[in-house]
């Protein structure tokens, strides 16, 4: 793996170098002697090949100096520059000298991505690890997406049992009224029939002679709680009511309290309302 980002960057690297003499020798020969062109052309290529030794020496003991590396992009800018400077005064092939003048600026930013590569790089046994933390890290997330369907699926089959269900009651509960309805309509006629009124009058005046009764229908729907019957008798007085409690308070000793005496009152078959039972305890106790 670390071929694939050192390589490229030593290829364009020594491309660039090569470009760099060739061209230092070939403009500045025509001035100065070629053995001072070469000179200075080995000199930009050396500075530059230093500095980079150093930048990889600094990057394989884990440090980094900004000033070393301000100095190899330096020496990659001038080589840049004697090559578009090259291509600029050059009467022929211009435009081919200026297309591979970016060629040293490209090398330093190879080096510049293998740099990167290197201080992100992990061991086969990281690499492994982070593999099979984001494949459990997979497993569990389409585990519980299928549990999530699961139970949408089998609450939705609940739902729908559930509407079915209430459906059929409500169905049921229909098919009900209508029967009680006509049983209703059919008593209701028979009740307002003349010849049936006689019917049933002529039956119940054997049972209570000199009385014609009136046949009612049944009760169908709320009917009046049982207390109000029970008032409907006849009230006892307020003196009576006193007696009463007297008695049945007093029947023990100690004397029976009110909850106990109300429980006995009724047992004994007698009638009063809460409200005036516990006024006639009051009036008692007092």
């Amino acid at each position: 793996m670390r071929a694939k980002t050192v390589l490229p960057a030593v290829a364009m690297t020594a491309v660039s170098m090569v470009l760099t003499l060739a061209v230092v020798v070939m403009w500045l020969g025509t001035a100065v002697p070629w053995p001072v062109a070469l000179v200075v052309g080995l000199g930009i290529d050396g500075g530059w090949l230093a500095t980079l030794a150093y930048e990889r020496r600094l990057a394989a003991q884990g440090d980094h100096n900004r000033a070393v590396t301000a100095v190899g992009w330096s020496f990659g800018v001038l080589a840049a520059g004697v090559l578009i400077a090259h291509a600029l005064t050059a009467e022929e092939s211009a435009g081919a000298w200026l297309a591979v003048a970016w060629l040293p600026i490209a090398a330093k930013a190879l080096w510049l991505v293998h740099a990167m590569w290197e201080r992100t790089a992990l061991t086969p046994v990281a690499l492994d690890a982070i593999r099979g933390i984001q494949q459990e890290a997979r497993d569990e997330a389409a585990v519980a997406r299928a549990r999530l369907r699961a139970e949408a699926a089998t609450e939705e089959t609940r739902l729908t049992a559930v509407t079915e269900a209430g459906a059929r009651v409500a169905r049921v509960q229909a098919k009900t009224a209508q029967t009680l309805a006509g049983a209703w309509s059919t008593l209701e006629t028979a009740r307002a029939g003349e010849e049936t009124g006689r019917a049933l009058t002529s039956v119940t005046a054997r049972v209570t002679p000199g009385v014609t009764p009136r046949w009612e229908l049944p009760v169908w729907g709320p009917s009046e709680p049982l207390a109000r019957s029970l008032e409907s008798a006849p009230a006892l007085t307020d003196e009576a009511l006193d007696v009463i409690v007297d008695e049945i308070r007093t029947s023990e000793t100690p004397a029976l309290s009110y909850r106990e005496m109300a429980a006995r009152f009724r047992a004994a078959g007698h009638s009063a309302s809460e409200v005036r039972l516990r006024a006639a305890w009051k009036r008692v106790a007092a």
